[in-house]
């Protein structure tokens, strides 16, 4: 198994930085903006974006964490500990997540989020889309796309849950 770091703290922060510019220009009221963090590291990602709009546009973003387990198609988990602090119905809501792959959890991501409101728009922000899609989902704003083999897998690490920030490659031939 061979692992190799292909983005480093720094390159993170660009790339969250990256996004962070990219939600400013294309939401003109960004006063009706909501950050749904998908629960664990898209949490911190959204936070990390949320803490990036407010130095820049000096505006508190809310933001919300999604459990995307009890709507998963692929395991049965009865409790859901989303937390959600506003009412998303009218909103522009952004969801958040470390990696986009097969989309799956996205699904599921947006299966909570219409159960518990009705968002005018919904648009997804990733740290890094890997491709390999099953379902007919795309990101709108994307920090590193980085193709992969269908056995590669990608690790993304934030300092809050793993002691750092990085991304890295992991082939298990």
């Amino acid at each position: 198994m061979k692992t190799k770091e292909i983005v480093d703290d720094v390159t993170m922060k660009r790339a969250i930085t990256r996004i962070t510019y990219e939600i400013i220009e294309q939401n003109k009221n960004l006063d009706n903006i909501v950050l749904a963090g998908i629960k664990t590291r898209g949490v911190f990602i959204a936070r990390r974006i949320q803490d990036r709009l407010k130095q820049l546009e000096g505006i508190d973003i809310p933001l919300g964490e999604l459990d995307t387990k009890p709507f998963r198609d692929d395991m049965k988990v009865e409790e859901d500990t989303t937390d959600m602090p506003v009412d998303i119905t009218g909103k522009d809501v952004i969801l958040v997540d470390d990696v986009l792959y097969t989309g799956r959890t996205i699904r599921a991501a947006i299966d909570n989020l219409v159960s518990l409101g009705r968002p005018a728009r919904v648009s997804l922000a990733v740290l890094v889309d890997r491709g390999h899609r099953e379902l007919p989902i795309r990101a709108d704003y994307v920090g590193k796309n980085i193709p992969t083999s269908a056995i590669e897998e990608i690790i993304v690490e934030v300092i809050e849950v793993d002691g750092k920030d990085r991304v890295s490659i992991v082939d298990p031939s």
